[in-house]
């Protein structure tokens, strides 16, 4: 059937194939009932669409994979630090050489190279005090009052892949409080463990998320007497990496532990298949 429409004097005539039955609307009229319909097509359109994609998603699995190995570090860092103070930066610093000859001395005694520590440059600053006076009416006053420079410097020992230096560096560790007995005050700073080869260990633990979470999809498909399908996405989460017996927390940049020297590192990998 074809409509055939006619404008009369600002009248619309619709004429319907040879029926010659005249539907008779005024221009405005007629103008919104199209606007409804297009508006009705539209929303037609995307409900259809939404059922679609609806669908889609109902015929479709998800499964996480886990993969997870213990490793031992084979970096270590260790560093310390030590201070003098005088009145005059030019005492100061005399101070603080004659304790790095002290400190260097101590470490070669415990069996290690020049060449297996290093000391970093010599850092100064001011030191103040605070003085508070009284005066009249229950006042008191507070000033700073220059009370000498600080000298610091810092000595640092490193192993990679070298387990006997490693060992060696573990045990003066617990011995740097000897120094005191020489009249320096050494202050350690924690150890520090990493791993020299964690771009191959993070592709091993996404091989094994991704297999797990392969076979957990395949189990619970095949339990229910279905076929999986093609593999439509697939979501890695962050490296966790904590020392090995803690209890921390996963953060949504991951962690990367480096004060314990056993680890423990794990991933996770989702994965999306289609239903046959």
């Amino acid at each position: 059937m074809q409509a055939i429409i006619y404008d009369v004097d600002n009248i619309l005539v619709i004429t319907f194939g040879f029926s010659f039955i005249p539907i008779i609307m005024a221009k405005e009229s007629i103008l919104k009932a199209l606007i409804l319909a297009l508006a009705i097509i539209i929303t037609g359109a995307l409900l259809g669409n939404a059922f679609k994609k609806r669908n889609a998603n109902l015929d479709t699995i998800s499964s996480i994979g886990l993969g997870t190995k213990e490793f031992t570090s084979d970096e270590i860092f260790f560093s310390g630090s030590y201070t003098s103070k005088a009145m005059d930066a030019k005492e100061a610093y005399a101070i603080i050489n004659s304790d790095k000859e002290k400190v260097k001395n101590f470490f070669m005694s415990k069996g290690f190279k020049e060449s297996e520590f290093s000391f970093s440059g010599v850092n100064f600053e001011k030191s103040y005090r605070s003085i508070t006076t009284e005066s009249g009416e229950n006042r008191t006053q507070t000033q700073q009052v220059f009370d000498g420079y600080i000298a610091k410097q810092t000595i640092s020992l490193s192993s990679k892949k070298n387990p006997d230096l490693m060992k060696r560096i573990e045990e003066v560790t617990d011995k740097t409080s000897e120094l005191i007995n020489s009249g320096v005050e050494f202050n350690p700073d924690p150890i520090q463990y990493k791993y020299s080869d964690l771009p191959s260990l993070k592709r091993d633990l996404i091989e094994k998320a991704t297999k797990d979470a392969k076979e957990r999809a395949e189990k619970i498909v095949e339990t229910a007497n279905g076929h999986l399908g093609k593999l439509k996405t697939a979501y890695m989460g962050v490296f966790q990496i904590t020392g090995e017996g803690t209890v921390e927390e996963d953060t949504y940049g991951g962690n990367n532990d480096i004060y314990h020297k056993q680890k423990f590192a794990r991933v996770t990998v989702r994965l999306q298949y289609e239903l046959e």
